[in-house]
């Protein structure tokens, strides 16, 4: 990469325009509003304008003064609109920075540059060179205005994506709105970011998704004996079905890899559970789940550091309020620091268990300690 790229980037002054106001680019307003930025948005849609308008997070682009002239311009539109409002943003503002934040890099930049080279004059022109595409790798599984929280990208990574036309001030400017709201400023070249995140978000979506699809038909009975497991699998299934299509097929390309993997896994997984018994049929089992062992063991650990094994303990608390609060209270006071933390219920009954890691060598104090404070511990 150009090393002017990598200079050390300034806040953001303003004023940001957002055209989109779903969940990411009302969150973008409410985190640039609480750091004193000005504000504007734009939206197709009247009615989510109006709902990203009334929980503040900017001022309608139509009450903007006549001279505005945005720092910047994001774009928190869906895929499929996405790279056609990067173009009207460019062409409209000719002195802003534009960004987006769609989920797929590569078709946006793809458009763009068609666009560029298809301009016959400068009524129409598109300087690809103020354009650089962005990624914030955060969400919810609710959408629109009225999920957007100011933290939402706090901590979290916020890919980057340069090209070779790119003009440094640009990528300096976008870098300075993913770290004025707390993200984790991270460079990927476009088709490097699609592959990653088909892997690690577009593949784990159309998993939860089918296995959540099994359970249309399931009697009540047996969705009782549900385990905190099948939670964990099935969260992500809640998310928008809309803008998943968009996602899965404008970065399917890079989704068929992964998932044909997957089919050869299951059914070569498939094939020994036909004959359970046979020869050599335990082993091919226990390799299966001895290779996610080892993928789940790569997942990057707390603060995006090396992956960390914890001491997993569970406490037993009533079900009702200001219990929870009084037990992080209690390990707080005996100098314990809560590394992970789990909520699950006991199926039919009014207790609550809050699963807890903490460092392996602090567990059995802590078991010890909690116990004699009239807690129970199921270590």
């Amino acid at each position: 990469m150009n090393p002017a790229l990598l200079k050390k980037s300034a806040h953001l002054h303003g004023p940001v325009l957002v055209v989109g106001t779903g969940l990411l680019g009302a969150s973008v307003g409410l985190g640039l509003r609480s750091r004193g930025i000005d504000v504007y948005l734009s939206d197709a849609s009247p009615s989510a304008e109006a709902v990203a308008t009334d929980i503040a997070a900017g001022v309608p682009l139509a009450d903007a003064p006549a001279d505005l002239a945005p720092e910047l311009v994001v774009i928190g539109a869906p895929p499929d609109v996405c790279g056609s409002l990067v173009v009207q943003a460019l062409r409209r503002w000719p002195h802003a920075v534009v960004t987006d934040v769609a989920s797929v890099k590569t078709a946006v930049l793809d458009e763009v540059r068609a666009a560029a080279a298809a301009s016959t004059g400068d009524d129409d022109a598109v300087d690809v060179r103020r354009y650089v595409g962005s990624h914030p790798m955060a969400g919810r599984e609710r959408s629109g205005a009225v999920s957007a929280r100011a933290e939402l990208f706090t901590s979290a990574p916020w890919v980057i994506c340069p090209h070779d036309d790119l003009d440094p001030h640009a990528y300096r400017t976008v870098t300075s709105l993913a770290m004025d709201l707390g993200g984790i400023v991270t460079t990927m070249e476009p088709a490097a970011h699609d592959e990653a995140v088909a892997l690690v978000s577009h593949l784990p979506q159309v998993v939860s998704s089918l296995l959540a699809s099994r359970l249309q038909d399931t009697p009540a009975a047996s969705l009782a004996l549900a385990g905190q497991g099948l939670r964990d699998v099935t969260r992500i299934a809640a998310s928008d079905p809309g803008l998943w299509v968009q996602i899965l097929g404008a970065n399917a390309g890079h989704l068929v890899e992964p998932l044909e993997g997957m089919r050869a896994d299951i059914e070569r997984l498939l094939s020994t559970l036909r004959a359970p018994t046979a020869p050599g049929a335990r082993l091919d089992m226990a390799q299966l789940i001895s290779e996610g062992n080892v993928g789940q063991a790569r997942i990057p650990g707390k603060h995006g550091g090396p992956a960390q094994q914890f001491a997993w303990l569970t406490v037993l608390v009533d079900d009702k309020p200001g219990q929870i609060a009084l037990l992080l209270t209690e390990i707080g006071q005996l100098d314990v620091n809560l590394e992970d933390m789990r909520l699950g219920h006991s199926a039919g009954l009014p207790v609550g268990m809050v699963e807890i890691a903490v460092l392996p060598s602090k567990k059995q104090s802590l078991v010890e300690d909690l116990t004699g404070r009239g807690w129970k511990v199921v270590a």
